[in-house]
């Protein structure tokens, strides 16, 4: 897989000093920090976008050291569940007196080679819960960002620290609840700043959760980003069914002919985005509905109609009848498929049914697979949180497959392609 995306959105950064880092320390009568004199009192935090969105890299630069000089940088931040998780990365100054994140490989710590971003993923509980079982708790219900905290620790002193802002939902950015009972639909609309370039509204739905609360931040970042989105919960909520069972594909296209007429919305570039279970839908409704639909995103996705969970039956339904289990078609689908996969997934075979959508025919663009061979089952969808490995369905514990380090690596690289796909 080509892995320019990624690179090439790590290329376009520039370095500026935009402000210092605090120093720390007691000064003595004779002008003297102090100290011992092994630490530095003028070591600086260098940081080129201190207020960005949660899926933009940054880049960080330790300034002010003595050569060869050993320190340890820290990240801290609290989730949306007021868990303080944290992270940490030792380093040895080069011989200008600075450490570069994005190229330096810490000598210990929370991960293990050169990247900028390891001290955001990377980050584990602060209360010892094992990171397997555990995700940064991002519900952007309520909260628009969060806080990171980092620190310079030489010995046993702070002699830098500052804190950066991690935005999901700009100030710009609507955001209206649906009820089955009101807008025939439930689930949450939101709508960038009005003004801007009409762009793909996306029609996003979770997996086996139905109600779609973990991808509330995803759905504020596209808006953040200028993507009328609408993140849709199809069971569990409301109004809908209690399981994922029976479920009507027009209620999706309900969903989608809402999304169609707001404001900053190209109808004719309507992409389905969905994770999973979710990835069914997603597809169907670009076989099903390609004048209404026009593109699928799907991660760790299905490449056919799976039954009913948790019990028997069928899943989902179309003018009252079941939709039969089986490889879904792609005879009337008008646009692409993007399917990202961790080849490591051990919740089902993501990476062969995503190579057997890559090799699907449809009407028009050819559809495409992304595969990670180390990833597990959480390859999607934005990058630069930590995320576990690990779920809990019905009381079960349930490994996913890949491991923190090879899951956020999959994320960095997929995430720019399926923006670029977006906007194509």
């Amino acid at each position: 897989m080509k892995q320019g995306g990624y690179k090439g959105l790590l290329g376009l950064v520039a370095l500026a000093v935009l402000a210092t880092g605090c120093t720390s320390g007691s000064g003595g009568a004779d002008g003297s920090d102090g100290s011992d004199g092994d630490a530095s009192d003028k070591a600086v935090i260098e940081v080129d976008k201190p207020t960005a969105l949660v899926d933009e890299p940054v880049r960080i630069r330790i300034s002010g050291l003595r050569a060869g000089e050993k320190i340890t940088v820290t990240s801290e931040a609290d989730d949306a569940n007021s868990a303080t998780w944290s992270g940490k990365a030792a380093f040895t100054a080069d011989a200008q007196g600075s450490v570069d994140l994005t190229r330096a490989r810490p000598s210990s710590g929370t991960y293990k080679d050169a990247d900028g971003m390891g001290l955001f993923w990377s980050m584990v509980r602060a209360d010892g819960a094992d990171p397997d079982e555990n995700s940064f708790a991002a519900n952007s219900g309520q909260a628009t960002s969060y806080t990171v905290r980092l620190a310079v620790e030489a010995g046993d002193r702070t002699i830098a620290d500052r804190e950066l802002t991690r935005t999901w939902r700009t100030d710009k950015v609507t955001v209206r609840e649906l009820t089955v009972a009101r807008d025939k639909v439930a689930g949450r609309l939101l709508l960038p700043a009005k003004g801007g370039p009409e762009r793909a509204p996306v029609l996003l739905f979770g997996g086996s959760e139905g109600g779609g609360s973990s991808s509330r931040s995803t759905a504020a970042l596209l808006a953040s980003r200028g993507h009328p989105t609408l993140l849709l919960c199809y069971f569990r909520c409301p109004g809908t069914p209690q399981t994922l069972r029976d479920v009507p594909l027009e209620y999706f296209a309900t969903a989608a002919e809402l999304l169609a007429v707001q404001p900053g919305a190209d109808a004719r570039r309507m992409t389905a985005m969905g994770t999973s279970r979710g990835s069914e839908p997603a597809q169907l409704l670009a076989q099903h509905y390609p004048d209404l639909v026009r593109d699928a995103v799907v991660f760790a996705p299905s490449d056919h109609v799976v039954g009913s969970f948790p019990s028997g039956g069928k899943a989902w339904t179309k003018g009252g009848k079941a939709i039969p289990e089986g490889p879904i078609p792609y005879d009337r689908t008008r646009g692409s498929v993007l399917a990202i996969a961790g080849g490591k997934d051990t919740l089902w075979a993501a990476q062969s049914f995503s190579e057997s959508i890559a090799a699907r025919k449809g009407t028009a663009e050819p559809h495409r697979a992304l595969i990670h061979p180390d990833a597990g089952h959480t390859v999607g969808s934005y990058p630069y949180l930590p995320t576990g490995t690990v779920t809990v369905l019905l009381g079960e514990r349930l490994p996913l497959g890949g491991t923190r380090a090879a899951d956020a690596k999959a994320r960095a690289e997929s995430w720019p392609e399926v923006l670029a796909f977006l906007n194509r």
